[in-house]
């Protein structure tokens, strides 16, 4: 798992306990001294923020604990699964197209970077090269063959994962 995930989510946490403790705290505080608060925008606005912060950081705790549960040492060697660089061939377009699969933090669409929690990520989780895949996605069914495959353990001294 990379390292900076962690830190990336302990960060956000941070800023959102900033803001519920120190922040928000004061915006409601100006709110109230402008009196009525049954037609106060800035209070309301300010109370739906403090909601929504407490979700998100409830959201992120959760998160937190979930990367605190992964086990590197349980990643298969010979199958897809987190860490995996799988080269495909798309039996639609007829073309070749290379899969990293990453955390959801991790992703990048563009770069080729897909989360292990995207309908193509769950659906390449666990196949092996020589593997046929059909994938429902929401634009409809997509259907690879695993050309060969990477798995986390199979990373140069760089850690580079290409293939």
């Amino acid at each position: 798992m990379a390292p900076n995930i962690r830190e990336k989510v302990e960060k956000e946490i941070q800023h959102f306990e900033h803001e519920l403790t120190v922040e928000l705290p004061a915006e409601l505080k100006r709110a109230v001294a402008l009196g009525d608060l049954s037609e106060n925008a800035e209070y309301h606005m300010a109370k739906q923020r403090q909601e929504f912060v407490n979700a998100r950081l409830g959201q992120l705790r959760k998160r937190l604990a979930e990367l605190a549960l992964v086990n590197v040492d349980a990643i298969p060697r010979d199958r897809a699964a987190y860490g995996s660089v799988l080269k495909l061939q798309d039996l639609d377009k007829n073309e070749e197209v290379v899969y990293w699969l990453v955390t959801s933090e991790e992703s990048d669409v563009a770069k080729g970077r897909i989360s292990t929690s995207s309908p193509i990520g769950r659906g390449l989780l666990g196949k092996k090269a020589g593997d046929e895949v059909r994938i429902q996605t929401p634009n409809g069914i997509k259907e690879f063959e695993v050309r060969s495959l990477r798995t986390i353990y199979d990373r140069d001294a760089e850690g580079d994962p290409t293939l």
